[in-house]
């Protein structure tokens, strides 16, 4: 079975459990997890943040799966990670991300490289929304 087990660009809700069941592997020792959610505040923002909305380049999910293949190169592990796009409000996951390994250094490290690649080289744009109407483009990543 392949090392990257899922990447996925979705308008969906992003299910954990999904994630954890798609990189189970009787040879993996270790397991991590990490979930990026919308929260309700931004340093650039002067009133509360009720929304982000994510939107994609066409080629996200293919960009999005070079990231993972390059995460993992010669480790072992395996991935399951996706990135939501659409309107999300406070508490909505937007990127999940699942990594087995047979130790636990190589699963932290790995799920690190992920998230740190994701939000500088995935074409994926936020908007972010306050509560007085404010919307502000907050550029490319997650």
């Amino acid at each position: 079975m392949m090392p990257v087990r899922l990447a996925s660009i979705s308008e969906s809700p992003l299910d954990l459990d999904a994630h954890l069941e798609a990189v189970a592997d009787a040879s993996a020792g270790a397991e991590t997890t990490f979930v990026g959610r919308v929260r309700n505040h931004d340093p650039d923002a002067t009133t509360p943040v009720v929304a982000l909305e994510y939107s994609s380049h066409p080629d996200a999910e293919a960009t999005l799966r070079r990231i993972a293949d390059d995460a993992i190169a010669h480790t072992g592990a395996f991935v399951a990670v996706s990135h939501r796009v659409g309107r999300l409000s406070v508490g909505d996951a937007a990127v999940v991300i699942a990594v087995t390994s047979s130790h636990r250094a190589e699963a932290f490290d790995v799920c690190r490289k992920v998230i740190e690649s994701i939000k500088t080289d995935l074409p994926v744009w936020k908007r972010q929304v306050e509560s007085d109407g404010t919307t502000a483009w907050k550029g490319l990543g997650g």
